[in-house]
């Protein structure tokens, strides 16, 4: 399905004036970094080892379940949205970028970024603000790399914040619920 509004192919027809050699590897690989989630999929994995941040590690793979099954699995089978460079005859690619053959809406990359990041802030800081950095610079590259309208990202970052919100209360609430019951337990 094509669909879009006029302002986000002038804005990603703009984005290319700041195209050069150095951005392009940049940005090539930031979304090559947002491939399938992996990046994000090997630190909640990570995570998942000590028992200090096991919790962290399962939120996290937690939301990003969430992520992918209302974004991957629902929005983008309904909404079925043309690649922008599709609608617009774009092939100005930087090398090595792999082109997505699924649909636009919402930006996947986005939405794991997003989600990952957000969730690694909430539990720590010092690990959540280098993610932020990371998943605004992989979201940012969609657009740079014409693989995303500008909505496909906004959705994704929409998402992203929904799934990391509502997947931390839950956790929250379940680790209060078991912190609370072991201090019910007499010695």
């Amino acid at each position: 399905m094509t669909w879009y509004m006029p302002w986000e192919i002038d804005f990603l027809n703009a984005l290319q004036n700041i195209r050069n050699p150095i951005l392009d590897k940049i940005m090539v690989f930031f979304s090559t970094l947002g491939n399938a989630g992996i990046f994000w999929i090997v630190i909640a994995l990570i995570l998942l080892i000590p028992k200090k941040t096991r919790w962290t590690g399962f939120e996290c793979i937690c939301a990003m379940l969430v992520t992918f099954i209302i974004g991957n699995l629902i929005l983008k089978n309904v909404f079925d949205r043309t690649r922008p460079w599709v609608v617009t005859g774009f092939d100005q690619f930087p090398a090595g970028l792999k082109l997505p053959g699924d649909a636009s809406f919402p930006s996947g990359h986005t939405m794991n970024s997003i989600t990952a990041s957000l969730v690694l802030l909430f539990n720590d800081k010092r690990m959540g603000i280098p993610a932020v950095i990371i998943a605004v610079l992989i979201s940012f590259s969609r657009m740079y790399n014409y693989c995303h309208f500008p909505t496909d990202v906004i959705a994704g970052v929409v998402i992203g914040i929904v799934s990391a919100i509502c997947m931390h209360l839950i956790f929250r609430f379940w680790r209060n619920k078991i912190q609370n019951n072991e201090n019910k337990i007499p010695s």
